[in-house]
């Protein structure tokens, strides 16, 4: 009796889950993969898995298709090939990972040709490959695209300079992490999302120990969100000149400091003599380097010297650099190619011309280039990211509104250091941070 109704509870549970699945999907599709999808696609994995690696020729017979007859060498085909030993598939976010360990003779290439295969097979959004480990590949399948809308799992620890934005195409979370990549370049059409990215990463960046500094010369319309916790805004190609100025003369100081220790980086150096990591965004670079009179000449040489020295001294003493621009060419002079040369950390969004596309991935993959145009309307916040491994991938930011982006500025102005330069009448003495 007590069997009996065990089975007919476990039965009505099976029922009501099944028949509250569509909107679970709809409206906690994170609870609706734990719950039901999860558990049917590892059983789709482990149905499907001898048919497709037979059909696809991954399965290897432990005997050779040939044989002595006599006098006569007979060659056929094996009739129970054995597949790839496939591990137990571990639950992720949103997919679930399957390690695969490759006969003697594969390679991690003759799975490539397989993922569209298990795509359909498996009945889910895609399927990635990677290869970690010598002998395996590990199969991770998506249940949706997680592009569509980014949400950013919960971080419970958040690492210093390293800001979570929004998610890549595999479903990791996509961070920009300026102790990988100390500079990073950002290029991208109006409304490409390029705007939603920088306010994502100051939102981020704003509750750590950073000193925020903003080069927005479109008056400020971007970066006065967030002015509250930058210790400086430069909304003129004047104020961005003596603010660059400044930083340079910051930098020098420090270098001149760890000379004294004796160490070749602020990380080096002892806990109380070590610096405030400084974090320059700028915002359409471009219009630092547009000459209108020839007056202009001498300001923007020395704005491109200035915001080069940053870019080569920078990461060893504190100062990372993010330049975000519209376009970026090398029609704005020699001084952008040679910054461009610095910048590690790339992000491409949809652009309007071919050359902005080619300046921030042109070097690195022609792949990565490729795929960056072929970004459509449509698909306002994605990206194409690269960093310092040469490894690219696609990526959504997640969406700061600008309530959002007003309400962190004031929460976390009390962690802006004071900075003797803009908005100041008389600059202070002393060390700047």
């Amino acid at each position: 009796m007590v069997l009996q109704l065990l089975w007919l509870a476990l039965l009505a549970a099976v029922l009501i889950l099944l028949s509250t699945a569509p909107g679970l999907r709809r409206n906690y599709p994170y609870v609706w993969w734990c719950l039901l999808g999860y558990p049917v696609t590892v059983v789709r994995v482990r149905v499907t898995w001898r048919r497709l690696t037979t059909n696809l020729g991954l399965a290897v017979a432990k005997r050779p298709g040939r044989a002595l007859l006599g006098d006569m060498v007979v060659r056929g085909d094996p009739l129970r090939p054995a597949p790839p030993r496939i591990g137990v598939p571990k639950l992720r976010r949103g997919g679930l990972d399957v390690t695969v360990r490759l006969h003697p003779g594969q390679v991690p290439d003759h799975f490539h040709s397989a993922v569209e295969a298990l795509t359909h097979a498996w009945r889910v959004h895609a399927v990635r490959l990677a290869s970690d480990d010598r002998g395996f590949v590990t199969l991770s399948a998506l249940a949706w695209d997680p592009l569509r809308t980014p949400v950013v799992p919960y971080q419970l620890k958040q690492r210093a300079l390293r800001a979570v934005v929004g998610l890549l195409e595999d479903g990791r979370a996509w961070a920009i992490d300026f102790r990988r990549a100390p500079h990073w370049l950002v290029v991208g059409a109006t409304r490409s999302g390029k705007s939603t990215l920088i306010a994502a990463l100051v939102k981020e960046l704003a509750p750590q120990r950073v000193a925020l500094f903003g080069i927005d010369l479109k008056g400020g319309m971007e970066l006065s969100l967030f002015e509250d916790r930058l210790s400086a805004l430069a909304s003129t190609r004047t104020e961005a000149a003596r603010l660059l100025a400044e930083l340079v003369a910051e930098i020098e100081a420090r270098m001149e400091l760890c000379r004294t220790v004796g160490a070749r980086s602020i990380w080096d150096l002892p806990a109380k003599l070590r610096k405030v990591p400084i974090v320059v965004i700028v915002d359409e670079v471009a219009e630092l380097y547009l000459m209108a009179t020839r007056e202009d000449k001498a300001e923007v040489a020395e704005i491109s010297t200035n915001l080069l020295r940053l870019a080569q001294l920078g990461a060893a003493l504190g100062l990372h650099l993010v330049i975000a621009g519209q376009r970026v060419g090398s029609d704005l002079g020699p001084g952008v190619t040679a910054l461009r040369a610095q910048l590690a950390g790339r992000i491409c969004h949809r652009v309007s011309d071919p050359g902005t596309a080619e300046m921030a991935l042109g070097d690195l993959n022609k792949d990565a280039l490729e795929a960056a145009q072929r970004i459509t309307l449509a698909e306002q916040g994605v990206a194409i990211t690269a960093d310092t491994d040469g490894q690219w991938t696609r990526a959504r930011s997640i969406h700061v509104t600008p309530d959002q982006a007003r309400r962190t500025a004031t929460k976390y102005a009390h962690l802006a250091p004071a900075w003797p330069g803009l908005h100041v009448d008389e600059p202070t003495e002393g060390v700047y941070l």
